[in-house]
C-alpha cells in the first residue's frame, strides 16, 4: 500500500503534467474557450483514482464547454500521463470544476457590500471596538467599565 508522501508526490506529477497538457498538448477547441488552471488533484490511497479540480475563469457557457472538453480528453489525458509518469497503473481521471474561488469572491463581494451598507447608515461594529485580546469582557459599545 502506497504511503502518504506517495500519494501526494503523484498528486503533484499528475497536477504539473495536466496544467502542461492543457497548454501545449489538447488541441481541442472547447478547452481554451475559458481560462482554464488545475487547482488540485485529490489521488486515492490505491492511486487508481484522480479527481483533478480545475478553475474555469469566463462566462456559464464557456464553463460548460470547457468542461464537455476535458471530459472529451480524458483518454488522451490519461494515456499520455500514463506515458510520461511510468506508474504501475495509470489512474482514472475525473475533471471535476473547482468553484471555491468563485464561492470566496461572492463572500468578499457580500462583506463589503455589507460594510459600505453600515458606514452608509453611519452604525459601527461593535465587535472591533473593544479590544480583541480581552474576551472575557462583555461586548458592548455604551458600558465603560
Amino acid at each position: 500500500m502506497p504511503n502518504n508522501r506517495r500519494v501526494e508526490r503523484v498528486a503533484s506529477l499528475i497536477k504539473r503534467e495536466i496544467s502542461q497538457m492543457m497548454m501545449l498538448d489538447i488541441k481541442d477547441d472547447r478547452v481554451g474557450a475559458g481560462m482554464v488552471s488545475v487547482t488540485d488533484v485529490d489521488v486515492s490511497g490505491d492511486l487508481q483514482h484522480a479527481k483533478v479540480f480545475v478553475s474555469i475563469y469566463g462566462t456559464p457557457e464557456a464553463k460548460a464547454e470547457t468542461m464537455e472538453g476535458l471530459h472529451a480528453a480524458t483518454g488522451f489525458v490519461r494515456s499520455e500521463l500514463g506515458q510520461r509518469l511510468r506508474l504501475r497503473r495509470t489512474p482514472e481521471i475525473i475533471f471535476k470544476e473547482d468553484v471555491g474561488m468563485e464561492r470566496g469572491t461572492n463572500v468578499l463581494n457580500l462583506i463589503n457590500q455589507l460594510s459600505q451598507e453600515r458606514a452608509a447608515k453611519g452604525l459601527t461594529d461593535e465587535f472591533f471596538e473593544n479590544d480583541a485580546d480581552t474576551p472575557d469582557e462583555p461586548i458592548s459599545g455604551d458600558e465603560e467599565e
